[in-house]
């Protein structure tokens, strides 16, 4: 049988609309915006240590690095034997949060990773992660054992590099971005409020600066 010039068009078409089809782009919906009533809190490790900072698990120190983007110190984390690290930053609690922070993770085997937590209240949490040894880009909800909510691929970050990471979360609705890219949206309702925080997992050895908190308060 031979097809006709608009039997052919119409095939194709139809064609590229069952394999053309992909779901919409994180970077396609609009930027989160904080309600009013939004508070900044920034740290850069210049003074102090992290008085004020609740360890969960870990061995979070303040030390002189070179190269650092702001100063001299910055924020490192150098347990490799448990299976997630976490520190609590004093603020908060917040319902909507705007956080980033500079991450370099520079040293792993089993994972080379780095991470903000948020909504963290009662060792329950959300977090986002890049991870220099594997080409994504996650969200997480860690709630007695840890579940993944979505992510993205991407060329691994470098180890030995700085990198830019930020989440916002307004609601249930979350949006993560990596070196300015835009790659997470995702909607979640578990948790409405909590701390804001910094993640590795297993023998990730990285480095953390400039850290900015918006947030508005309240909740848990």
């Amino acid at each position: 049988m031979t097809m006709s010039r608009r039997g052919w068009l119409a095939a194709l078409l139809g064609a590229g609309a069952l394999h053309g089809a992909r779901p919409a782009r994180a970077a396609e919906a609009p930027e989160l915006a904080l309600p009013s009533g939004a508070r900044e809190e920034r740290f850069d490790f210049e003074t102090g240590g992290v008085d004020g900072w609740i360890t969960v698990a870990g061995r979070w120190t303040v030390e002189d690095m070179a190269g650092a983007p702001s100063g001299a110190r910055v924020l490192v984390q150098r347990e490799v034997r448990s299976e997630f690290n976490v520190i609590v930053a004093p603020p908060g609690p917040y319902t909507a949060v705007d956080v980033s922070v500079k991450l370099r993770p520079i040293a792993g085997k089993e994972d080379a990773s780095g991470g903000i937590v948020f909504r963290f209240a009662d060792a329950r949490y959300y977090v986002v992660r890049a991870n220099a040894l594997e080409g994504n880009f996650r969200l997480y909800v860690y709630e007695g054992g840890r579940r993944q909510l979505a992510s993205a691929r991407v060329t691994p970050p470098r180890l030995g590099a700085w990198h830019d990471m930020r989440v916002i979360a307004v609601g249930d609705r979350m949006q993560a971005w990596l070196d300015g890219t835009r790659l997470l949206e995702h909607r979640d309702a578990r948790f409405a409020a909590g701390r804001v925080g910094l993640w590795t997992k297993a023998d990730s050895i990285t480095v953390f600066d400039d850290l900015s908190i918006r947030g508005v308060p309240g909740g848990a």
